[in-house]
């Protein structure tokens, strides 16, 4: 019988906690998460980037807690939580326009809207999706930014699909590899996770360079 203090530690989940929403809800709650995070308003602040590594580092059994996932089926859930929230967020922006955001009264989400925007008008619709993955806050609100503004449908799922599975299987499949040739893993946790969220950001900073130094370019020989 379970006795009330064992139920309330298992009650107790912190949502800003990778390592403790993966104990308490294995592998359905990373599909969950990644769907939340990637096609609700409110999913936001999850904590999308360290819940994959720290979920695929956890398939290797090194883990605290005695949480061991299995790779395979964690796979499956990131990727279609991923592509589903997506998809899902775009539609919502479609029917809803941009009511949604304008309501909106967090200035974190009034932010992330408009380093969508900056994304989509710099480097158009195909990249900027993509891009939007690796950032977070960004990856939540550009979805239905893009139904508001009428993106194709087609090139809206093929690029959030091609984006979205180089995030969730690279980043799950990072903390597998790492998790496999680094013995005791886990101590160092917390700064591995700081470092896959600033190589996460990478691709989008070697854009904003690129595109910089484009319009520096563009002003000189004018």
């Amino acid at each position: 019988m379970t006795t009330p203090v064992v139920l309330s530690s298992q009650l107790a989940v912190n949502p800003l906690d990778a390592q403790s929403l993966l104990a308490a809800f294995g592998v359905l709650g990373v599909g969950v998460v990644m769907f939340a995070e990637t096609g609700l308003l409110i999913g936001f602040f999850l904590p999308g980037d360290s819940l994959l590594f720290t979920a695929g580092l956890l398939c290797t059994g090194t883990g605290q807690h005695g949480v061991k996932l299995s790779l395979g089926p964690l796979l499956v859930a990131a990727a279609v939580g991923a592509l589903a929230g997506a998809q899902c967020g775009y539609l919502i922006g479609r029917r809803a326009g941009g009511v949604l955001l304008a309501r909106s009264r967090s200035a974190r989400l009034r932010e992330g809207a408009e380093r969508a925007e900056e994304l989509l008008d710099r480097y158009g619709h195909a990249k900027a999706v993509v891009l939007a993955r690796f950032v977070p806050v960004v990856r939540t609100v550009l979805n239905p930014l893009a139904g508001a503004l009428g993106m194709p449908l087609r090139v809206f799922t093929v690029w959030q699909a091609t984006g979205g599975l180089v995030w969730s299987l690279g980043l799950t499949l990072a903390g597998y590899a790492l998790g496999s040739s680094i013995p005791d893993v886990d101590r160092y946790l917390l700064p591995l996770v700081a470092l896959i969220v600033v190589i996460s950001l990478l691709p989008l900073a070697v854009e904003l360079y690129r595109g910089r130094g484009r319009a520096e370019a563009k002003g000189a020989r004018r």
